[in-house]
């Protein structure tokens, strides 16, 4: 069980642990943290700042950038902000549990890794590493058909909280292929994405020569040089390839039409895999009750982090539409802006049964590795208990849409939420 207690401890999972990081006055400034060569990672923020100085350009803005002029990653990181939640006073709150349960499957924290493509250009053993974590927190952790690793050698290193992500692309034989393969390798749940008919222009990899599969050309070649931890890292470890795709990833087209994926391919996707089923990049209502129709076990709300359409709505104010639709039951996950645990709370108090984390996982990586990514995980299990505590809550089924400060956001002024009369507080 992944308590807290005694207001002083953090009880993690055995190898879990949070790397401090101290200076004047305990707190390490962005700045300060580079000058000291003590990279500790405090928040996404943080890990942010330090990803930047230590990417090449070329790999930040892979990263970090989006579709069109970036207006919808930064409405979904808003719309979390805009949400306020009212704290509850002098309830027994000791101890509490982040512990969950999605999909018949048991869970020690709310929150996962999504999945995410080229990973390993974060850093050179970047899965690898989501991998291991995942395994010791005992959290979810979705590897991408376009990843930079071998859908079996993540199943290796995250066991059972592995989590395999399928595109449909050209030809189909190649993605039923993916999906007997992750069959044979032991994968208990598929997660299907299906808001990539097309891949979305991404303005700055445009501008800075970004292509896949990726090679280090020699018009950025200051910018490697410039970074030479990084460069050398990369090149002693070979230059990240999709090696899920034939030819070893040469083979991969990028910018191929994934719009093979219709309701048909749907329905013949359900009956050909036996676990479990998750549907990803849903933010219609009505799309959302079509999925649930044609048996899916989960949904997946997702804008794919602002990098598909750019005047999407943000993830988080449909996650309540999509909610009261499918009823209180139906099992609901969500990213895309995301970035502490008090929105990670925010998410679950809005109906989502599991939260998933993209973009911070990998300023984390590059940051620290396998060190940052273990601090900002531990930071963010240590906001969710923190926040769970002023609301008054003791374990995620005591998070509620009551716990929302009503006409502070549009989000849930409703009445009848999860089909339930509820007092918005």
């Amino acid at each position: 069980m992944y308590e807290w207690q005694n207001k002083s401890e953090l009880f993690l999972p055995s190898g879990f642990s949070i790397p401090f990081c101290k200076g004047v006055g305990g707190y390490v400034s962005y700045e300060s943290s580079i000058k000291s060569g003590a990279p500790c990672v405090i928040d996404a923020t943080h890990a942010r700042f330090l990803a930047k100085k230590r990417l090449p350009k070329l790999i930040f803005d892979f990263i970090d950038g989006a579709a069109g002029r970036e207006i919808g990653k930064a409405r979904n990181e808003q719309a979390f902000g805009d949400i306020q939640l009212q704290s509850r006073v002098l309830r027994q709150v000791d101890p509490r549990n982040l512990s969950t349960k999605f999909i018949d499957q048991s869970f020690q924290l709310p929150f996962g890794i999504a999945p995410m493509g080229m990973c390993n250009l974060s850093h050179p053993k970047a899965d690898q590493i989501m991998g291991q974590v995942a395994k010791t927190a005992q959290i979810p952790v979705g590897l991408s058909s376009a990843a930079s690793s071998r859908l079996e050698d993540m199943r290796e290193w995250a066991g059972t909280y592995a989590w395999f992500q399928l595109y449909v692309t050209p030809p189909l034989d190649h993605t039923l292929s993916l999906v007997r393969r992750a069959q044979n390798a032991g994968y208990s749940t598929l997660v299907f994405t299906v808001d990539v008919p097309q891949v979305s222009r991404r303005l700055r990899d445009v501008a800075n020569g970004f292509k896949m599969p990726f090679r280090i050309r020699s018009k950025q070649f200051f910018d490697f040089a410039t970074h030479p931890r990084w460069s050398l890292a990369t090149l002693a470890n070979g230059v990240p390839k999709p090696l899920n795709f034939p030819d070893n990833g040469d083979g991969f087209d990028r910018d191929a039409s994934r719009a093979l994926a219709d309701w048909e391919f749907l329905k013949r996707l359900r009956e050909l895999w036996p676990g479990k089923l998750v549907v990803k990049g849903i933010t219609s209502v009505p799309d959302a009750l079509q999925v649930q129709e044609c048996g899916a076990d989960a949904i997946y709300i997702s804008t794919h982090g602002g990098r598909q359409l750019d005047s999407a709505p943000a993830s988080i104010a449909v996650l309540p539409l999509i909610r009261q639709a499918l009823g209180p039951d139906y099992p609901l996950l969500i990213d895309s802006g995301v970035r502490n645990g008090e929105d990670i709370v925010k998410a679950l108090v809005c109906g989502a049964n599991m939260v998933m984390l993209g973009r911070p996982v990998l300023y984390a990586l590059a940051a620290d590795g396998a060190r940052g990514l273990d601090a900002l995980f531990s930071g963010l299990a240590y906001d969710v208990s923190a926040a769970m505590a002023q609301l008054g809550a003791r374990n995620i089924s005591d998070l509620t849409p009551a716990m929302i400060v009503k006409n502070n956001h549009a989000l849930l002024d409703y009445v009848g939420f999860m089909g339930k009369k509820v007092k918005i507080l």
